[in-house]
């Protein structure tokens, strides 16, 4: 068979609420042997790290990847784009005209996977649970909008805002508001280890080699009921170490599926070739990366050194050199195919230019150049993370006013220090929560924000984040929105680079790769199924 690349546009998403609608728990199309899914996202355990797939701990695309899976939530984000629908829940709604009642009813005979029934209680004890632990720089801050949250017999659930928040269903189809069994979580404490239950669509069983996730396998889990039309009985979720390892597997016949990450070498080579067994799907994506920066350090502290950085920074040279047409230049935390995206960035320093960025220094009698590290991961974002640091510095140290190294770390190294303020200088990626302007702003610029940053905007904080949240069609929230970007674009506490696309690879009798991934790099194992190979 001729191997294929193909591109799913965005329109996809006006279809999601009905082809989501049709699915239902009963009767898979697959069977036989486990499907076999390759990734290079690596799960640890460590002293820092002890509970990598705890849900009140978890806020990694990776690992949300493998509690999908596993964990249910009240609401899901439907197969393409669109707003989400009820999926452990019957039904949910705001009852009140200001979006701070929040009230959802559970599905009827709902079960964890070992048979207990799930009730309204348990999705309380799941919430405050994650609120309570409260783990810095975790996925607690999507829950920040909450008060309180009421029960009324075992299967109503009643959400009271803080503050009006419009995006707070997408909230709730994310892991951190996952539904708990209380046998299996302790109220106070997190679940150490690779352990995982809940009543979504499988159950998973783990196999660990030096405290690090080898392979998840996720089986049909027969209690399940939801909205997920399951395709498969069994699917096989295996580490690889790098991307060149996994593409050695699916040439092999060993795995069936590649996902995250392959490099751009992968994807040019399997774009252009046009005799195999293994098809390429191009799909829309909205995975950015960006710097960071330690806003107390002595060597970024003052704005003017983050100014210059972004003034000479060529995203254009940086994504053709590195990423080629994987990925576009970004102007913006939020991506361009997002509402209320703007280029604030560009509007505030145009084109690359050392003469502006030496302005910027020497008005705030800063000497140069300027010593610096820049920090990144090795084995967290793809291959190419290397080569985009050894850019970065190159155009950096070609300006005469900068003086910069660069340092690579595992990311089971890498994360903890950044969380701990170790680093001046980082660079780091994100797969959004949910396809809303407003997962690409507040979980960096407000309080407890997951980057553990201490810029703090009052602006931003006490008035912008409040207003946009205020608005229920998320376009009449663009000018709070714009006004935040803006902000960030003069301050810099944080340089967005590029955008990315994403892609799937998988051999040709496998079915449900147009679905496999969605545009927030969401996994959803069960779209996949066994066809005949052609």
């Amino acid at each position: 068979m001729n191997r294929k690349t193909l591109v799913l546009p965005a329109v996809i998403g006006l279809l999601a609420p009905v082809l989501a609608a049709c699915g239902g728990s009963d009767g898979s199309s697959g069977g036989g042997d486990a499907i076999v899914v390759g990734t290079t996202d690596a799960v640890t355990a460590s002293k820092d790290a002890p509970a990598p797939l705890d849900p009140a701990y978890a806020y990694d695309a990776g690992i949300w990847n493998i509690l999908r899976q596993t964990v249910q939530t009240l609401m899901i984000q439907p197969r393409g784009e669109g707003e989400p629908v009820p999926e452990a829940a019957q039904s949910c709604g705001f009852t009140d005209t200001g979006n701070e009642r929040y009230a959802c009813k559970l599905r009827p005979g709902l079960k964890f996977a070992n048979g207990d029934a799930v009730t309204a209680e348990d999705v309380k004890y799941s919430i405050d649970r994650a609120r309570n632990i409260n783990v810095e720089g975790g996925p607690v801050g999507l829950l920040s909008t909450i008060d309180t949250v009421e029960t009324q017999g075992d299967r109503e659930v009643i959400f009271h805002l803080k503050t009006a928040d419009a995006t707070f269903p997408y909230k709730l189809s994310t892991p951190v508001a996952g539904i708990l069994n209380p046998d299996d979580y302790p109220a106070k404490s997190l679940r150490d280890g690779f352990d995982l239950d809940g009543s979504g669509p499988y159950t998973m069983s783990a196999e660990v080699k030096d405290d690090q996730l080898v392979s998840a396998v996720f089986t049909k889990n027969p209690n399940y009921k939801g909205i997920l039309k399951v395709n498969n009985d069994k699917v096989e979720l295996r580490t690889f170490a790098d991307a060149d390892a996994m593409g050695t597997a699916i040439d092999n016949g060993d795995i069936d599926v590649m996902t995250r990450t392959m490099s751009p070498e992968q994807i040019e080579k399997l774009s252009a070739s046009s005799d195999s067994d293994v098809d390429l799907v191009e799909m829309p994506g909205l995975e950015i990366r960006y710097l960071a920066f330690n806003t107390n350090a002595p060597t970024v502290k003052t704005k003017a050194v983050r100014q210059a950085m972004a003034q000479i920074i060529n995203r254009s040279e940086l994504v053709s050199k590195v990423y080629g047409s994987e990925a576009e230049p970004l102007f913006s935390l939020v991506p361009a195919s997002i509402i209320g995206h703007s280029n604030s960035f560009f509007n505030q320093y145009g084109d690359p230019s050392k003469t502006k960025a030496a302005a910027f220094l020497s008005g705030a009698n800063i000497t140069t150049p300027v010593k610096l590290t820049l920090h990144y991961t090795t084995d967290h974002y793809g291959s190419a993370t290397k080569k985009e640091f050894e850019q970065l510095q190159q155009q950096l140290n070609a300006s005469g006013l900068f003086d910069v190294s660069i340092k690579g770390e595992p990311w089971k190294t890498f994360r903890p220090a950044e969380q701990k303020g170790t680093y001046d200088v980082y660079g780091m990626g994100w797969f959004p929560d949910f396809p809303d302007a407003d997962n690409y702003l507040a979980p960096f610029l407000d309080k407890d924000n997951f980057l553990g940053s201490p810029y703090a905007n009052s602006k931003i904080r006490n008035t912008l984040i409040p207003e946009s949240r205020r608005q229920a069609d998320r376009l009449s929230a663009s000018t709070s929105l714009t006004d935040i970007q803006d902000i960030v674009a003069r301050d810099v506490p944080v340089l967005p680079l590029w955008q990315g696309k994403q892609y799937v690879a998988a051999r040709d009798d496998i079915t449900g790769t147009a679905y496999v991934l969605n545009s927030s790099s969401t996994l959803q194992l069960w779209e996949l199924g066994r066809g005949v190979s052609g």
